[in-house]
């Protein structure tokens, strides 16, 4: 492992309502979650001297954000790359820390996607104002689920994977739901229907949603936010709770290219880095908390980050060693995930604060001394443009 002990996570908030009805605002969820993540760290706002926002909140996000939070920071980063945006900033954060341009960073989301009604998998996107970009798919009606269940379809043809396999990722994460109240009171919030654990058999004979992919094998929407803090060494050794370590990060993008491989997916190229910056390799994680946007978006990712080889992911994941009370594999998404737990359109800040809340001893769903972790968002749309951020994660 990295003996680099450069930035750590110190605070963390997740914000408990996941259908606030028009009552909040994104950036209210913003404002009431940094409040409380800096409690979490014992740390004030006048601590803050570094913003990294995706602009979620509305308007010009790196000019807003700052005023509304009634801060002066020395460093503000605006990137924004979907639901990547937030492993992107983690590790930007790390670097702008370690090159003593801050000392406390602080990350936030907030998101009224359901309250506003948002179809964020099945709304068609095309229309007068297309990006050149888009121009091979949205023209044609493609929806976001469309396009990964696109990329399900190609992995069984080339891989022999099963609806059955792809069903295990479903099941893995709603059994960790079903442990932790805020994600049972998102789904009797957002009425869900026999509200359980699930069964390979629920899974694959749910609803079709685009072929092959099933209704229990897609994310909800709902609302939603958090916060996260980041510290040098120097704060991080007075604070609240105990460090987590940031120990390696990595960025890449993919886009449709003739010959291009839609099985492959930009984790591919930045899982390397962060695994190789933070000196450890896949069979040494604990925690997996990798984007779920749907069952294939999971599976792909195991695979590029490493833990089994391409398009062996399906049988790999079988026999439920995905849960967090089993052994085999890393424990997936033991909050619940996007798929039975939130959703609210960018979700990567909450793979950071379920990683935290592991490595910490706080989960729900807590594995037995965990001590690293992989928190890898995803943003865009597997099957064409998207962005990765993979961060690795570990405890003293």
């Amino acid at each position: 492992m990295s003996s680099d002990r450069d930035a750590a996570i110190v605070g963390i908030h997740e914000y408990p309502s996941r259908d606030v009805e028009g009552e909040v605002s994104p950036l209210q969820i913003k404002a009431e979650s940094a409040a409380r993540a800096l409690e979490d760290a014992g740390l004030n706002w006048s601590d803050v001297d570094a913003i990294y926002d995706a602009g979620d909140g509305g308007g010009m996000g790196g000019l807003n954000i700052a005023e509304y939070f009634g801060l002066k920071p020395n460093v503000i980063d605006t990137t924004n790359v979907g639901g990547s945006s937030y492993e992107f900033h983690a590790a930007h954060a790390k670097r702008d820390i370690a090159a003593g341009k801050a000392k406390v960073a602080l990350l936030t989301y907030g998101s009224t996607a359901h309250s506003n009604a948002r179809a964020i998998g099945v709304g068609g996107r095309g229309g007068p104002g297309m990006h050149p970009a888009e121009n091979m798919d949205a023209f044609a009606g493609m929806t976001l689920i469309a396009n990964y269940a696109m990329v399900a379809r190609r992995h069984m043809h080339q891989y022999g994977t099963t609806s059955e396999q792809l069903a295990e990722i479903s099941t893995a994460t709603r059994y960790h739901a079903m442990r932790n109240p805020e994600a049972v009171k998102a789904m009797e919030d957002l009425e869900f229907l026999d509200i359980r654990e699930t069964t390979i058999s629920d899974v694959v004979n749910s609803r079709m949603i685009a072929d092959p992919l099933h209704l229990l094998e897609c994310c909800m929407i709902s609302d939603g936010g958090g916060a996260v803090v980041i510290a040098s060494p120097e704060v991080a050794r007075d604070c609240r709770k105990p460090p987590v370590w940031i120990l390696g990060g990595g960025e890449a993008t993919k886009y449709p290219e003739n010959g291009g491989d839609i099985t492959t997916s930009a984790a591919a190229q930045s899982a390397p880095q962060a695994f190789g910056e933070a000196g450890v390799t896949p069979a040494e994680i604990d925690i997996a908390m990798v984007y779920d946007s749907f069952s294939i978006t999971v599976l792909t990712l195991l695979e590029d980050l490493g833990f089994c080889k391409k398009g062996e992911g399906g049988s790999w994941v079988q026999g439920g060693k995905l849960r967090f009370d089993q052994s085999g594999g890393p424990a997936l998404n033991t909050d619940g995930g996007g798929l039975s737990s939130n959703h609210p359109g960018m979700r990567g800040i909450f793979l950071l604060i379920e990683a935290a809340r592991q490595l910490r001893g706080e989960s729900t769903s807590q594995v037995a001394d965990a001590r690293l972790a992989v928190a890898h968002g995803n943003g865009g749309m597997l099957g064409s443009r998207h962005a990765a951020g993979t961060v690795i994660l570990g405890r003293d």
